[in-house]
């Protein structure tokens, strides 16, 4: 440009310079007549420039913040392993009231409801007794079995425990339950057992507990299962935190699909001892009847 034209100016670039307190075209016309041209940028795009990049690089500072605060699967694990230990330490004797429904390939009515009786004297002692059936007679088989298992399950604690010895994690994302966050995580059986499990686990992203569990078996459990689907629930129960729900469904010869849910109705808590002879008729001896707690469990839900 002309140095016959003397505007206020800076640098801007390489044989460039930035002309201030002039319009385009006015700068343009003084060029002309000066014997010279001009090329013209706008102030305000050049601003509308540069506070976009500073969003972008905002923006990319919070996401790298915040994928910073995702712990590692390694991480993850070993505090859970510390809460379920814990947890463990905080378990006491109680008896459990646990309802069962079966429903059939239709699912809108129950074929079968059984009410068990389920007692817990820690460390691992699990036992139980049918209270009452309605319905179906295959309703209070499957129930029958399935508690013998939980009862296996219970003794074989460390066998079955969500562990890197008996398992392999994955991270998949993070997500929300019931309000609370969560890291959700691949549950890969390192062998096929069917005491082990296969799925997608919830873990409370603040206390690092077991929130839900939605997957299968790592083995069938029989020949006469087929596609078997299970869901748990975990709660606190009286500082304990435990399985309070669940769903199963499979696909039974003969019978075709079919699925069994249960959930917790109440909990007596008290300083419960063994029975002392495996003869006797009542699996549990309670301390006195006053002393007994009684918690109803609250609906759970994903």
């Amino acid at each position: 440009m002309p140095e016959s034209l003397q505007f206020e100016s800076k640098p801007y670039g390489i044989n460039w310079r930035f002309r201030r307190n002039l319009e385009g075209y006015g700068l343009d016309r003084r060029s002309r007549v000066a014997g010279g041209s001009c090329f013209c940028v706008a102030a305000r795009p050049q601003t509308a420039w540069v506070l976009l990049l500073y969003l972008v690089a905002v923006l990319t500072s919070s996401a790298a913040q915040i994928e910073s605060t995702t712990p590692t699967v390694e991480t993850i694990i070993a505090r859970m392993a510390q809460a379920r230990a814990e947890n463990r330490a905080r378990l006491r004797p109680y008896i459990v009231t646990r309802n069962y429904k079966l429903y059939g390939r239709e699912g809108s009515n129950s074929k079968s409801e059984v009410i068990a009786a389920v007692a817990f004297v820690p460390p691992n002692s699990k036992k139980y007794t049918i209270q009452e059936t309605k319905g179906s007679g295959l309703g209070q088989m499957i129930v029958r079995r399935m508690l013998a298992s939980e009862a296996e399950v219970t003794k074989e604690y460390s066998s079955t425990d969500l562990s890197p010895g008996n398992y392999d994690f994955r991270s998949i994302r993070e997500a929300d339950l019931g309000g609370q966050r969560c890291y959700v995580l691949e549950l890969l059986p390192k062998r096929k057992d069917k005491h082990l499990l296969r799925g997608d686990i919830w873990i409370d992203a603040r206390t690092f507990l077991l929130r839900r569990f939605e997957g299968e078996l790592a083995r069938p459990p029989s020949w006469w299962l087929r596609e078997v689907s299970l869901t748990f629930v975990y709660g606190s129960v009286s500082g304990m935190w435990l399985q309070t729900a669940s769903q199963a469904s499979a696909n039974v010869r003969i019978l075709g699909r079919s699925k069994m849910v249960s959930h917790d109705v109440k909990y007596e808590i008290d300083e419960l001892v063994a029975a002392g002879s495996s003869g006797q008729t009542g699996f549990l001896r309670r301390m006195p009847k006053g002393a007994l707690q009684y918690h109803e469990i609250p609906g759970t839900s994903k």
